[in-house]
């Protein structure tokens, strides 16, 4: 536990002994000299102990609650901790108007739009759309007011109370980064992180620059050391120590340089998932002690700088870098910002003087040989009740932190092949999956009809599809919403097929299982899951070996099923030489319009009709497993054409062609120069090939772009983006307190805050969908 700034200053008038760097250190450490006093002339300071100079305490002070409580709330330097509130609220700030979704709030709650929705109590529902945009701006003026530390405490209850209900109200935006901002704001709230380069303390001087208690640096430490540890722990899972949770990453152009001396397969396995396991279980240690600080505050910053590259994960990596030097010396801004020029100082964090006694703080008696009457020397303070609960909260939440990661025996119905609600376990980037086969059917329980839904009708997310709890939901309410299309009391059954972490395609929940009736309890498992077939996982090596025989036209799909069940599919048209090869297990497959079945055992491959339904039944004892192999005809005449095309279109740039261009063929010249010229071209292929080709060229220019060229996109990007969220929110609110205007003039105020900015492609709804992504997920 670190406290305190550095050595102890002389008092007024008064001479010292300035004590060593090591003692200037370990003071720092402990929090020791807080109080502005100094060492009378030739005494020498107290030799410390080793674990005061590693630990930055004794180990007497944890010899009885008192002495803890003490140790706890011992004065500390509130510099690091009101620079972080200062960046925690700045980011939260910007998180509000994008991954918490001010920018397109009239998306996703637009009033009387039939929307199946998922909050983690079904009695959660969103607000008028005109009162949701009101919950946002409180949320956005609780974190400026974080940010500024005005009214500090009220903006932090503003911030946290909406926070928690926007993130309670839907369990499908739930990330592990988006629980972590609401614990930090819950932290803030009861911490004092309002003493230094604050409004308040300006307006209060018995708040500007007075100590804090020891255990708010301890709760945040404790809190980020667990988010670091424990997400290596559960990276110690087989799948990602042997490489398969994050395949993909490796083919990233930030790992480019790695690829100079390694293979993509060992960049996988060693940088990817050997570096992340490493880091995660070792950075909160490294960032503790002195020695190996420096080495950790490089490869953790450089971690989190790739992450916001890698993935859409909006503010995360910017809040963990903004958390790493809270593991620094308490006083390392008054200590940076003093090599600032004066002119600055208005604007930047004061690096003088050094901070006054508070009553938050329990400070020990005068040590003999210091001057007792030295001005700014604090009384010597007992624990009272607010240390007390300072201590006691500080170990409660400790302990429920290392708790529920492990909770998972307790909320059992939560549990899927993964354990748990996503978000508060830390198993960041774990588990992959891959979705092959989504059919939802409907029965009307009147008439017996039968029929099937487009999936994630009525809805606006996708994890519903891997989670039991939402799939209850989901079902629940397409039950209240089909009666209005003349199916009565329907049933709806789910066939959801998913591989996680390159294994087979499987089902995740019985077919045979009515969802609106199915029984689910959040404190029970779940009765229709279907087990993952883990027992399978070695075939993944195989996998590897098959598809590295295949040419770059032909793709493999590799299937298990259980026993009993059976999966029906459609050979598409435009899908030639398919066909269907047993790994293990006996199945039956029919053809359903010849009405013949054919059966086949491990190592039988059989060819399928295109353009027809066909039923694979698992008929052997133990879960069968096979493949499809197939070539997209279609794709690849496409990709012919294109090959054509281009080659036509090179030899007409270097003049080598000779014959005449046949007038279909004419946008070929200016096709990438000619912004018009996609609407001219009536031969669909060639229409194609000229998108693709623009697409391309712009994405050449966005990646050679200069580094201003790079900042000017990014910030006229976002000011657009915040330009809509504000503007609605000035709608919003006028509607609230004046009542909406007519429709047209309502019209044209939404089309004026929905203005894109210039040369912008992109629909708005692309534009959301890279804004809202969930890259972790």
């Amino acid at each position: 536990m670190e406290a305190e700034v550095r050595g102890a200053t002389a008092a007024a008038g008064g001479s010292s002994v300035q004590p060593s760097k090591r003692q200037r250190k370990a003071a720092a450490r402990g929090g020791e000299r807080t109080r502005g006093t100094t060492l009378a002339p030739g005494t020498k300071p107290a030799a410390e102990s080793w674990m005061k100079r590693i630990f930055g305490f004794e180990k007497e002070d944890l010899s009885s609650w008192e002495r803890l409580v003490c140790l706890l709330n011992r004065p500390t330097d509130p510099a690091s901790l009101g620079v972080f509130r200062f960046l925690f609220g700045l980011l939260m700030a910007l998180d509000v108007t994008q991954e918490r979704g001010l920018s397109h709030l009239d998306y996703k709650y637009l009033d009387g739009a039939p929307l199946c929705r998922f909050p983690l109590f079904n009695f959660l529902e969103p607000l008028p759309m005109d009162w949701m945009y009101f919950v946002y701006l409180v949320m956005f003026l609780g974190a400026i007011g974080i940010m500024l530390g005005f009214f500090y405490r009220f903006s932090c209850l503003m911030f946290i109370s909406t926070y928690w209900y926007v993130f309670f109200l839907d369990k499908t935006a739930w990330n592990n980064h988006s629980y972590l901002y609401g614990l930090i704001g819950f932290q803030l709230t009861l911490m004092d992180a309002n003493r230094y380069w604050s409004i308040d303390g300006l307006r209060n001087p018995k708040k500007r620059n007075a100590h804090v208690p020891l255990w708010n640096y301890t709760v945040v430490r404790a809190q980020i050391f667990i988010v670091y540890f424990i997400a290596g722990v559960k990276k110690l899972d087989a799948d990602w120590v042997e490489g398969y949770s994050m395949q993909y990453l490796a083919h990233h152009w930030l790992f480019d340089p790695f690829k100079l001396i390694l293979p993509v397969e060992l960049v996988s396995l060693l940088v990817v998932h050997g570096g992340g396991l490493v880091l995660d279980l070792t950075a909160g240690y490294l960032l503790f002690f002195d020695a190996t600080r420096p080495v950790a505050m490089v490869f953790v910053s450089y971690f989190h700088c790739m992450n916001s590259q890698l993935f859409s994960i909006g503010m995360f990596a910017y809040t963990m870098l903004a958390t790493s030097p809270l593991f620094c010396y308490p006083d390392w801004p008054r200590r940076f910002f003093r090599h600032f020029p004066a002119c600055l100082g208005v604007f930047l964090p004061p690096a003088a003087p050094l901070p006054q006694p508070s009553t938050s703080c329990v400070y020990p008696p005068t040590p003999p040989g210091d001057p007792k009457d030295s001005p700014g020397t604090p009384k010597p303070t007992k624990p009272g009740r607010r240390h007390t609960l300072g201590a006691l909260f500080t170990f409660l939440y400790v302990a429920e932190q290392l708790f529920l990661p492990y909770s998972h025996f307790i909320t059992q119905g939560y549990n899927n092949w993964t354990n748990g609600l996503y978000g508060y376990s830390w198993d960041m980037m774990v588990h992959s999956r891959s979705h092959q086969h989504v059919k939802i059917t409907y029965r009307d329980g009147k008439t017996g009809d039968i029929g099937y839904l487009n999936p994630g009708v009525f809805t606006q997310s996708r994890r519903w599809k891997d989670h039991g709890d939402m799939l209850k939901q989901y079902a629940t309410c397409l039950s209240r919403h089909l009666p209005r299309y003349n199916i009565t009391d329907p049933e709806i059954y789910f066939d959801i097929w998913v591989s996680i972490n390159e294994r087979f395609q499987q089902r995740i929940f019985d077919p045979r299982v009515d969802i609106v009736k199915a029984e689910w309890s959040p404190f029970r498992p779940n009765p229709w899951l279907m087990p993952l077939l883990v027992d399978l996982s070695p075939w993944r090596v195989k996998f590897s070996e098959i598809e590295g025989t295949l040419d770059n036209q032909t793709e493999v799909v590799f299937i298990a099923d259980f026993p009993g069940l059976h999966l029906e599919n459609y050979v598409s048209g435009d899908l030639g030489n398919t066909s269907v090869q047993v790994l293990q297990g006996q199945v039956n497959v029919e053809i359903v319009e010849e009405k013949v079945n054919y059966t086949l055992h491990p190592g039988d491959k059989m060819k399928l009709p295109g353009g027809a339904y066909h039923k694979v039944y698992t008929v052997s004892e133990g879960p069968s497993c096979y493949m499809y192999i197939y070539v997209n005809t279609t794709e690849a005449a496409l990709q012919r054409n294109f090959t054509h095309l281009l080659e036509l279109q090179e030899k007409i740039r270097n003049g080598t062609e000779t014959e005449p261009l046949p007038p279909e063929l004419q946008p070929l010249i200016t096709g990438l120069e000619d912004d018009d010229s996609e609407g001219n071209v009536s031969d669909p292929v060639l229409r194609v090939f000229l998108r693709r080709q623009r697409r391309m060229k712009e994405r050449k220019e966005r990646r050679e772009a200069s580094l201003p060229q790079r900042i000017e996109r990014f910030v006229v990007k976002k000011y657009y983006m915040l330009r809509r969220g504000f503007l609605m929110t000035a709608i919003a609110m006028r509607n609230l307190a004046v009542g909406p205007p007519p429709l047209e003039q309502l019209t044209q105020e939404v089309a004026y805050a929905n203005m894109k900015e210039p040369d912008s492609k992109a629909s708005l709804d692309d534009s959301l969908q890279a804004e809202v992504g969930h890259g972790e997920l």
